[in-house]
């Protein structure tokens, strides 16, 4: 009998039998590099990078490794990573893309702009409003797919060596303040300074800045921020609700399985969810230790407040004008927000304020 033959009839149970085995070819290892922009002593913002790779790597069975990197490490941990993403030099970062104003002002309604959406509102714009597709279109200009992957929830005003008590007070003011909020922070006087949160206790122990924002109690307090600058302002009105991206370089992530294209949703999606749960989990313990420690906690003052709303709409306006980037995507933001915003105040406002008045 033709031995092709005998082996076809034999089935699997006569070919292993017979010794010839069927090519089995072991899947490769996928590695790659992710960028963060955080340094690594901040285990909530930039711990959400290791929290991603650790599920990509288990939801593989580890054949798919992303091994994360600290800002400065790689890449400098602002300038200069969207020429990197866009070229591969890494095949992912974590960021806040609002950094990236300066290439594109509409980078920023990828994260947050002052007055926006809050955590949970950006949330539901990003998956199920239109803003997730039309980031994704906007990116793509730039080589660029990107996944939502945290948020700090709305943050912290900042520390100040003096307490801001009217408009005046903002004027001339060194300030580092995130990203796309220094334009509206110009608005009204303020000299602001984008800088790295790894490297802004030094600048305002020095006295190079005279102020500085970063997230909340649970990151500042580790920074060591009070003990530079004893005036704690809130709320942070430019960061009602930030999202931080992945920004995954297109051509790598084509090259990827459907299967490890839906392990890298599935991992950002889940990191995205555990951010701001640890935030909200250990806040309100660090804000206890830091009024006990003498922070003089103060509220931004109405005046403040409502000079710095006008200046941002006046802005959007203005912006709408010049960038049609801005203008498409920010017109659905707006539409959004304002729904969002109607539904809260009958619902999440209401049952909020009238918890926090409860003695508990």
């Amino acid at each position: 009998m033709d031995r092709r033959v005998a082996l076809k009839n034999a089935g699997i149970a006569g070919v292993l039998a017979a010794g010839v085995a069927p090519a089995v070819h072991a899947q490769e290892t996928i590695r790659w590099r992710l960028a963060s922009s955080f340094p690594k002593a901040l285990d909530t913002i930039y711990g959400a990078a290791e929290t991603f790779a650790k599920k990509v790597g288990e939801m593989s069975g580890g054949k798919f490794q992303i091994s994360v990197h600290p800002g400065g490490e790689l890449m400098p941990a602002i300038a200069g990573m969207v020429d990197n993403i866009q070229k591969g030099t890494t095949e992912m970062v974590h960021t806040a893309p609002y950094y990236f104003f300066g290439v594109n002002d509409a980078f920023a309604l990828g994260c947050a702009i002052p007055f926006g959406l809050n955590s949970r509102q950006m949330t539901a714009w990003m998956y199920q409003g239109n803003g997730l597709k039309l980031m994704r279109e906007f990116y793509a200009k730039y080589n660029i797919v990107n996944f939502p992957m945290g948020n700090t929830g709305a943050q912290m005003g900042g520390w100040y060596r003096k307490e801001i008590k009217t408009v005046a007070d903002m004027k001339g003011l060194k300030f580092r303040v995130g990203g796309f909020a220094g334009k509206v922070a110009t608005r009204l006087g303020v000299v602001p300074q984008n800088i790295p949160g790894g490297e802004i206790y030094q600048a305002l122990e020095k006295g190079t800045i005279d102020a500085a924002e970063w997230v909340g109690p649970y990151d500042d307090q580790k920074l060591g921020f009070n003990k530079v600058a004893p005036f704690y302002h809130y709320p942070g009105w430019w960061e009602g609700g930030p999202q931080l991206d992945a920004f995954v370089n297109k051509a790598a992530y084509d090259k990827l399985s459907n299967e490890n294209k839906a392990i890298i949703e599935s991992a950002a999606a889940y990191a995205h969810t555990d951010m701001q749960a640890k935030y909200d989990a250990l806040n309100p313990n660090a804000l206890k230790q830091l009024v006990a420690a003498k922070v003089k906690l103060a509220p931004f003052p109405k005046a403040v407040m409502d000079a710095a709303f006008k200046e941002a709409m006046a802005l959007y306006s203005e912006l709408s004008a010049s960038n049609p980037d801005f203008k498409k995507i920010y017109a659905d933001y707006s539409a959004f927000r304002r729904d969002q915003n109607l539904w809260f105040r009958f619902t999440e406002m209401r049952f909020d304020q009238f918890m926090q008045s409860q003695k508990l």
